[in-house]
């Protein structure tokens, strides 16, 4: 996060301003003294116009085609237990992610980590309630939507079994 900032010639309080995150815990979050939840990383990655998952991978990955599932970079978020995995070689055009959802999580996304990107949601297994908006849309294993135009969002975990699903995200650039 530090890195994307400094390149993008941004202060702490820039960051803080352009994503919502006050400046005191950008500070925590860049010095290793706090986690971030993924309502707070999609708040910083869509300040900085990226995925949640190129800001976690832009820090982990090694160029390549071949990515092996041991070089994957996982996110656990601190505040519900959800799992991602990024799936997706660095350079591709999309970004596959690998989602497991404990049995009654919800995690809520703002609006900004949905600008400007085309984004698909897959249920490998389980059942998954995604609140687009005003929006529910109840999902099960096989299947798939499309996201509407940016809105805030909460994926849940209605039941009690856990919840794997996959996200596509095409890049505009």
């Amino acid at each position: 996060m530090r890195i994307e900032r400094e390149r993008r010639g941004w202060s702490l309080t820039d960051l803080a301003a352009h994503s919502g995150v006050s400046r005191a815990m950008v500070h925590k979050l860049e010095h290793g003294d706090s986690s971030p939840t993924a309502t707070l990383l999609a708040r910083l990655s869509g300040a900085f116009g990226l995925s949640m998952s190129q800001l976690i991978a832009s820090a982990e990955m090694q160029e390549g085609r071949l990515l092996r599932k041991a070089d994957q970079p996982v996110w656990t978020d601190p505040q519900t237990s959800y799992v991602r995995r990024h799936v997706s070689p660095p350079g591709m055009p999309l970004d596959l992610v690998h989602i497991e959802l404990p049995a009654g999580a919800a995690v809520p996304m703002p609006a900004a980590a949905y600008v400007a990107r085309r984004q698909l949601i897959w249920v490998l297994s389980g059942a998954l309630v995604f609140v687009e908006g005003e929006t529910r849309h109840e999902m099960d294993e096989g299947d798939s939507l499309e996201l509407g135009p940016p809105s805030d969002c909460i994926f849940k975990n209605e039941t009690s079994k856990s919840c794997t699903y996959a996200v596509a995200v095409l890049r505009s650039s």
